[in-house]
Order: C-alpha cells, then sequence, then structure tokens
C-alpha cells in the first residue's frame, strides 16, 4: 500500500491504536483518534499529562494502525517520525483536527477552554512507511 492510499482511508476512518516506545525500549499502544492535515501528517490530540507523550518526546518516532468502525475488514498501518505541538501554537490546529473529523463545534470558545484546561497537545506523524502490502 502506498502513503497516499493509507492517507485517503485515515481521512474517513478514525479509530485507531497509536504504539510509541518505552524508555526501557518495550511498547506502548492507545486508543486513539486520528485525522489528516493540510500537510499529509497523521494528527492526534491528546493530553501534555500522556505516557505517550512523555515516549514520543524521548523517541520521536511511532506507529499507528487504523481500522473502520467495524473493526474487522480493512486497515492500515502507518509510521514515522513525530512532532508534539504545545498550547499555545497547538490551538489551531487543535480547531482544525476538531472540524476535520467531527465537523464544526456548537461553542468554539467552550472548545478551545476544554482544549486548555485538559492542557491538549497535537501529535503530528510524517508518515514514511505505510501497510498492509499484502493479505494474508
Amino acid at each position: 500500500m502506498d502513503v497516499d492510499t493509507a492517507l485517503e482511508f485515515l481521512r474517513t476512518n478514525h479509530r485507531a491504536v497509536m504504539a510509541t516506545t518505552r524508555a526501557d525500549g518495550t511498547t506502548q499502544m492507545s486508543p486513539v483518534t486520528v485525522g489528516v492535515d493540510d500537510e499529509a501528517r497523521v494528527v492526534v490530540s491528546t493530553r501534555e499529562t500522556a505516557y505517550k507523550v512523555r515516549h514520543l518526546r524521548a523517541m520521536p518516532y511511532a506507529a499507528v494502525c487504523a481500522f473502520t468502525d467495524g473493526f474487522y475488514g480493512d486497515w492500515v498501518q502507518v509510521e514515522g517520525p513525530v512532532d508534539v505541538v504545545s498550547l499555545p501554537d497547538a490551538m489551531e490546529p487543535l480547531v482544525d483536527y476538531y472540524r476535520r473529523i467531527s465537523g464544526e463545534h456548537p461553542d468554539w470558545d467552550d472548545y478551545r477552554r476544554a482544549m486548555t484546561d485538559e492542557r491538549r497537545v497535537l501529535v503530528r506523524m510524517s508518515v514514511e512507511r505505510a501497510g498492509p502490502t499484502v493479505s494474508g
């Protein structure tokens, strides 16, 4: 599967699991909601205090496995380097993330307050690899 095909899948299928690497080299996985921004990066909203953020700051590389709402069926895995964008720089990208996945929010002021209160960050992945390339 090429990267463009994987990104197209991620634009309409947002349920995923993100794998990061702990300091001891073991894998940590988290359920996440993914989107794709205008620069073709996979984006995820999370809290500054989440373990995955700590892991990504230490080793800025992750893998994401995304699937349909029905779980069984089509799926993709993407991986690549990431950067973590904290507030206040993350605010407008977080608004864009929400719009791409859920549409318009009924109260953007409330949304922005919640992002600040929850200490939200945006994780952005530049996709280097995508799969699957075969069925088994």
